[in-house]
Order: structure tokens, then C-alpha cells, then sequence
């Protein structure tokens, strides 16, 4: 046996700075939280080496499996500025379970990575509950995730996020580039915001302009400026999957970070061309107000943010109509957007009128 050098003081994780106690009574915390999301094929509960779904249970007769993981990026700055954590869940989620309908596939489990220097368990556990909201939004279960405490790395007071989600699809029905065909009508989902893409910019402008989170948006009077730029991300499972019921879908495009310039055309082939008329909806307060508090190109803008669509799905002529109505049912707020076309000229989309609605 090795024996411990009584001149030196004997030390423990706590002292290193790990509270294991803290992590255990957070496992309590969050518990009712992931019993919140249960579906059928998962298995709610925490604690285990590893999270369990039972696809077959969970209706597929022949699943083709599909994975997506992402984070909130700098939006977690302001969310740790003013105090407000829960939403950052939903946010996370939604980042992948958006992601998992664009292929046309369902969101089955979530797991999550919530990474920090000091575990402050209330923080933590609104965080938590904010993942189950957005996993009760978009169908999934939460079954599974990881709390690291990691003094040194992060300062006291911040945390990082990171949220991985499977959904599934039968084989052969998932969507592809090579679905979508010239004279296909898009349609376009509102977004509730900002999202969680281009905050890093927005940033820049609060701190160039020395402007402070809790006064009034000059873009929504009725609240603070830091709670109006962080309006949690919208999950379109509903709409997508009444979109889906109805046939005729043939691509569905996330606006996420490259904004309106860069999602739309990872959905068709490099023959094709989508036309959106920015005519048909107005540029929301927020964006309008980025625009001019930044100065931003209406290229910038559009490369930068979602303006205001969440969403784009490409429908066949043929199921246009039962396609919007089947998503109005579902109380999204939807709107014929534009079309697909064969590609004229290099670019791969094009924002009609923007030079004269965003103006």
C-alpha cells in the first residue's frame, strides 16, 4: 500500500474544483423533465451508460436512420448576459430536429452536452427543461445527455451546448437533391426571429453601438431589447410532418447559418433555380432594424439571417393546395413563397423585390 506523505494536505475532486454531489442532484433535477418527452419506443429514464430506442416499437417497418448534431453558437452570450437560460433549450433542439425534418425523415431521441465550469444546478436544470419543451415540440424523447464540469476551461458564470438528434424514414421515401423539379411552388414557414444563426454579428452591433440589453427594443417596445433577440428558435414537426401525410413534397430547406442565400439551393440540383418574391411577406421589425442599426447589403442581411422564414417546402403543382391547408390546420403560419425553375445566369437563387421591400 502507498503511503500518503503526511506533510502534504490531502485533497478531493470538490477542491479541484468538481462538485460530484452538485451533478448527482441534478440528475434529480432533471428527471421529471426527460419523463416529460417520453414517446413509445424510448426509454425516459437517466442514469444509464447509454439511452435506448426501440425503433420498430416507434411504427417503422424499414427505417433508414438519420443523425444531426449542432449547438446555439454566440447566442449564448446574450442568453448568460441578461439571465435567461430556458430557452436555449428549446433552441438547441430545434437546431437538429429542424434539420432532421428537412431530410424528410421524423425526430425520434435527442441527447445533450451541457458543458461549464461551475455547475450551477438551477441554470443547468432551467437549461434541461428548456430541451424537454423543445423535445415535447418536435416529437422526440429525451433520453440521454452529458454534464461536464470543467473549471479552467470555462469561466465562472458561462457554459457551452451541444444537442444531437436521430429521427428516421422509410427506406426510399426520404428526400433528395434530385427530387425537386422546375415549376415546383415553395412555400415558406415563419420563423419566430433571429433563430440561432448570425449572433455573432448582431453582437458586434450591441457593442459598437454601446447599446444595453435591458432597455427597450426599439424594434418590440413591449419588451427588453436582450429578451427580443433571443425569441427561441420555432420547431416545424407539425408542419412538416402534415406536409409529408399529404404527398408531394419534394424538399424542405432549414434556413440556418448562410441564411436565405445559402440553405435553399442545398435542397435541388445545380440545374435549378428558386425564385422567392419577398413582396409577399414584409421584413420582420427585427431584421429590418439589424439592417439599418448595421448597415447591411440586402445580400449581407440575406446571407446572414433567416428575414423572417424559418422554413422553405417545394410541393409538385398537383399538391399545393392540400399541402397549405393540411399546414394551416396545424396553426403555422405559412405562405406561397415562390417557385423552382431552371437555372438562368449563376446564381442559384434569387430574392426578387428585396431591393425595394427592404429599403
Amino acid at each position: 500500500m502507498t503511503k500518503i506523505d503526511p506533510n502534504i494536505s490531502s485533497l478531493t475532486y470538490h477542491d479541484a474544483g468538481v462538485d460530484i454531489d452538485a451533478g448527482n442532484a441534478l440528475i434529480g433535477d432533471i428527471k421529471p423533465h426527460a419523463a416529460r418527452t417520453a414517446r413509445t419506443g424510448a426509454n425516459p429514464d437517466l442514469g444509464g451508460f447509454g439511452g435506448l430506442f426501440d425503433v420498430k416499437a416507434a411504427g417503422f417497418t424499414d427505417p433508414i436512420l438519420v443523425a444531426a448534431t449542432d449547438g446555439v453558437g454566440t447566442k449564448l452570450e446574450i442568453a448568460q448576459a441578461i439571465g435567461i437560460h430556458r430557452g436555449l433549450g428549446t433552441d438547441l433542439v430545434a437546431m437538429c430536429a429542424n434539420d432532421i425534418l428537412a431530410q424528410g425523415a421524423l425526430p425520434l431521441f435527442f441527447l445533450d452536452y451541457f458543458a461549464t465550469g461551475v455547475l450551477e444546478r438551477t441554470v443547468a436544470a432551467d437549461v434541461v427543461a428548456g430541451i424537454a419543451d423543445g423535445c415535447v415540440e418536435a416529437g422526440c424523447a429525451l433520453i440521454g445527455g452529458e454534464t461536464a464540469e470543467m473549471p479552467g476551461l470555462y469561466p465562472q458564470g458561462s457554459y457551452d451546448l451541444a444537442g444531437f438528434c436521430v429521427g428516421a424514414a422509410e427506406r426510399g421515401t426520404l428526400l433528395s437533391r434530385e427530387t425537386p423539379q422546375a415549376g415546383d411552388i415553395v412555400f415558406a414557414l415563419a420563423s419566430s426571429g433571429i433563430h440561432s444563426n448570425g449572433f455573432s454579428l448582431v453582437r458586434k452591433i450591441i457593442s459598437r453601438d454601446q447599446l444595453d440589453y435591458p432597455e427597450p427594443a426599439p424594434f418590440a417596445s413591449h419588451m427588453n431589447l436582450g429578451e427580443a433577440l433571443i425569441a427561441p428558435t420555432r420547431i416545424y414537426t407539425d408542419a412538416v410532418t402534415a406536409a409529408l401525410s399529404c404527398g408531394g413534397v419534394t424538399g424542405v430547406a432549414h434556413i440556418t447559418g448562410g441564411g436565405l442565400i445559402e440553405n435553399p439551393p442545398r435542397i435541388y440540383t445545380d440545374s435549378l433555380q428558386m425564385r422567392l418574391d419577398m413582396r409577399k411577406r414584409p421584413l420582420p421589425p427585427v431584421f429590418r432594424w439589424l439592417k439599418e442599426r448595421g448597415g447591411l447589403s440586402d445580400f449581407e442581411l440575406a446571407r446572414t439571417f433567416n428575414c423572417g422564414i424559418g422554413m422553405l417546402i417545394s410541393v409538385t403543382p398537383d399538391k399545393a393546395e392540400s399541402v397549405m391547408s393540411a399546414i394551416q390546420l396545424t396553426g403555422e403560419d405559412i405562405w406561397q413563397a415562390g417557385y423552382i425553375c431552371e437555372r438562368s445566369g449563376h446564381d442559384a437563387i434569387i430574392l426578387e423585390h428585396c431591393e425595394t421591400v427592404w429599403a
